[in-house]
């Protein structure tokens, strides 16, 4: 089941019913104003369960519906896909894993380009990169209709490579913009020499399918990688950059 209806959502309901499934849509996954906490779970549990979904593909924007809309899906008995970025707190973050593991339930986030093959080689290739610096940039020439800072939404990409493949490297460069010149593409250096660089944007692969079936071979039990805890390092590591960030601005 798609839980959202913008663009993103269109695009996954297209995909998931290309490859031949049957997939439910719920547009309507707004807290209502002055609607209790409670209520908002319940009825969008009781919906979970009216689709006959197995799994809940959140296609929304993070806030504080996040967290409700996943315990409402995991108390309906679904597995549960939440778009990137997470910008859920450590003690929630937690709460939900053990919600889950109790019903043995998947909670995943999906980053997509680590699925890229290039990307998959650095991982065999280069893991864990302590010897290496990594540096990435991503612009895209639309317009912000997030509300979410470049850094969290676009950076979210760069830093779960990172994360994925070199978490030990040190990060040299991370630039994200909107309203600029594409680009998408990310670079491993060894001391003063470039060894490897990929060029994310001219990508035609299908990873967002490579993710379908990663998930799905999960469901069954085998190994997955973009678990809550895999999301959370990527915004530690986030958060820590900017933070850095702003400290170089000051001098």
């Amino acid at each position: 089941m798609i839980v959202g209806r913008g663009r993103w959502a269109s695009r996954m309901h297209a995909i998931l019913t290309g490859e031949g499934r049957s997939v439910a849509v719920l547009e309507q996954s707004r807290r209502a104003a002055g609607e209790e906490a409670s209520t908002y779970r319940s009825r969008l549990a009781a919906s979970f369960i009216g689709s006959g979904a197995q799994i809940a593909w959140l296609c929304v924007l993070p806030g504080d519906h996040i967290p409700i809309i996943m315990e409402a899906a995991v108390e309906a008995g679904l597995h549960v896909v939440v778009e990137k970025p997470w910008l859920c707190s450590t003690e929630q973050t937690h709460r939900l894993e053990a919600l889950a593991q109790a019903r043995n339930i998947l909670l995943a986030i999906h980053y997509e380009y680590c699925l890229v093959a290039q990307v998959e080689n650095w991982r065999r290739e280069w893991s864990p990169g302590s010897a290496l610096h990594f540096g990435g940039r991503l612009n895209i020439s639309r317009p912000n209709h997030t509300a979410l800072s470049a850094l969290d939404n676009l950076g979210s990409h760069l830093f779960s490579i990172h994360e994925y493949c070199v978490s030990e490297a040190q990060i040299s460069e991370i630039a994200c913009a909107y309203e600029q010149r594409d680009e998408r593409r990310v670079w491993l250096d060894q001391e003063d020499r470039r060894i490897a660089e990929i060029d994310l944007l001219g990508n035609k692969e299908p990873i967002i399918q490579r993710f379908i079936a990663h998930l799905e071979a999960a469901t069954r039990g085998a190994d997955f990688s973009f678990g809550l805890q895999f999301a959370l390092r990527v915004a530690e590591r986030s958060a820590l950059w900017m933070q850095q960030a702003a400290r170089r601005a000051q001098g």
